[in-house]
């Protein structure tokens, strides 16, 4: 397994990146629409045999702090520990790049992205209702320690 880290992706890499998140999470068009409209993406890959397995996509909130927005591992090619080196590559780039902190959001029916950011020195901050009545988990490590 290769983990790359880009900012700019190719659209062969997109339409992966959409074939992931269409397994993993139902409906790609809400995905399409914030990667497009987004700025300052920074993509974390995990490539297997010229193919990607898994991704991590965040930009940054401010100076000090970066956003892990997105993430997702092909169903078939979890329990390889792929999650968790997406996550450990994005955060050392983030504390790389000078950002103090990491946030990131989840919901409770994603309960092994909420235990695997717990496990990565990921504290909860707040339980927030969205606009669409879905309870948010707001997560934030100090990437200084």
């Amino acid at each position: 397994m290769n983990i790359v880290t880009t900012n700019t992706i190719t659209n062969k890499m997109r339409d992966e990146l959409y074939t992931i998140h269409q397994e993993v999470f139902g409906d790609i068009n809400h995905f399409h629409q914030k990667l497009i409209r987004k700025t300052n993406l920074f993509f974390t890959l995990a490539i297997i045999d010229n193919e990607i397995h898994g991704y991590k996509i965040g930009y940054p909130l401010n100076e000090d702090c970066f956003y892990s927005w997105m993430g997702a591992v092909k169903p078939a090619s979890r329990n390889l520990g792929i999650a968790s080196r997406l996550m450990e590559t994005q955060h050392e780039w983030a504390k790389n790049q000078n950002y103090k902190s990491i946030e990131t959001k989840t919901m409770n029916r994603w309960r092994q992205m909420l235990l695997l950011n717990i496990r990565h020195g990921f504290d909860v901050k707040a339980v927030n209702i969205d606009k669409n009545g879905r309870e948010k988990i707001l997560l934030r490590k100090q990437l200084n320690v």
